[in-house]
């Protein structure tokens, strides 16, 4: 069984919308809204359609298919630029400190700061693979083929990357940092806010959320408890991310307070770590002892697809296997973005 990360099309709105619908809420990037969807879909069509190398508003969405069956069975998602629709918020974590000479104490209070420091990033997001699939490691083959996919055409990403995961969500769907903070300015509940965020945008954050520094003491101990708290579900991709070398510089989102996590482009380990190298042979070299299984991309743009695929080097010449092959659309004398499975 074979699977491949290659450009998203039309024709898989029914499967990707079925995908959608388990994500469970606060996965903002993959709405169960077949519009939604509908105009993601166009968007990247649009953006792996054009061939030049400037820095736009590009947003790529990818699939991951069983090559046996057809079907997809995962999604994710890169943004080549956030903020330039409507503006990026973020929430910051800061600190005032103040002193009291009559008391003689200094007391430190933690403040949420409204910020836009991140816009102009890359951001990588709308991660989902089928629950029937996280297994036999295509979370990490969903993940690293979008760094592989920047590598390949770094001059159309910005120089940090982000990533934002969902915050915590109670059994009834809402959001506990939602309730105690935003919920009292936009009369919604999480889930409608959530829902028209992935719809229609978040410039009614910009109209309606406050401007002002919140202190995080006079939250509710339960919104208090979950700020930089990844979901549950979120746990495993968190531990990704810290693997490439994205760290958490104390911003979150507005809406759940989920930890946003970035690192610069360049220093991504899958980015700075893969390297092209050329093919001199096709084989039956899977599952060999001295053969690799590493992470192979290939193609530009519309033609880019990534794969597992085992690599044999002997005495300087390099074979790849011969379903890698056939998944990838290549024969001996290719090109590929390669990089060892472990991420070394």
């Amino acid at each position: 069984m074979t699977f491949i990360i290659r450009p998203a099309r039309m024709g898989d709105l029914q499967q990707i919308y079925e995908m959608a619908k388990r994500t469970g809420g606060g996965f903002t990037n993959l709405p169960p809204d077949r519009a939604s969807l509908i105009q993601k879909l166009e968007l990247s069509e649009k953006a792996f359609g054009r061939d030049d190398d400037m820095l736009s508003d590009d947003r790529f969405l990818f699939a991951l298919e069983n090559t046996e069956t057809g079907q997809v069975r995962g999604t994710c998602q890169i943004f080549a630029k956030v903020g330039q629709k409507w503006p990026f918020y973020s929430y910051r974590i800061g600190a005032l400190t103040q002193h009291s000479e009559e008391l003689q104490r200094t007391f430190r209070a933690d403040i949420l700061n409204l910020s836009t420091d991140l816009e102009g990033a890359t951001e990588v997001g709308g991660l989902f693979l089928h629950p029937g699939e996280r297994s036999g490691g295509l979370g990490m083959l969903i993940a690293r083929s979008r760094y592989l996919f920047i590598r390949m055409h770094r001059p159309r990403f910005a120089d940090m990357t982000l990533a934002e995961l969902r915050g915590v969500i109670d059994d009834a769907g809402g959001s506990p940092f939602w309730d105690s903070v935003a919920g009292r300015f936009f009369g919604m509940s999480f889930q409608d806010a959530d829902e028209f965020n992935a719809k229609h945008g978040n410039q009614f954050i910009a109209d309606l959320m406050p401007k002002h520094p919140v202190y995080i003491a006079m939250l509710s101990q339960q919104a208090r408890a979950v700020i930089g708290v990844p979901h549950v579900s979120g746990r495993a991709a968190m531990r990704m991310l810290e693997n490439e070398g994205f760290v958490w510089e104390k911003y979150v989102d507005i809406f759940d307070a989920g930890p946003t996590m970035t690192a610069q482009t360049d220093r991504i380990k899958s980015v700075c770590n893969s390297r092209e190298i050329q093919i001199d042979a096709v084989a039956d070299v899977k599952g060999r002892e001295d053969a690799q299984k590493m992470l192979v991309a290939h193609g530009r743009l519309n033609d880019f697809k990534a794969s597992y695929g085992w690599i044999l080097e002997e005495e300087g010449r390099l074979t790849l296997d011969v379903g890698a092959a056939k998944a990838l659309d290549i024969d001996a004398g290719a090109t590929v973005c390669a990089m060892e499975r472990n991420g070394s």
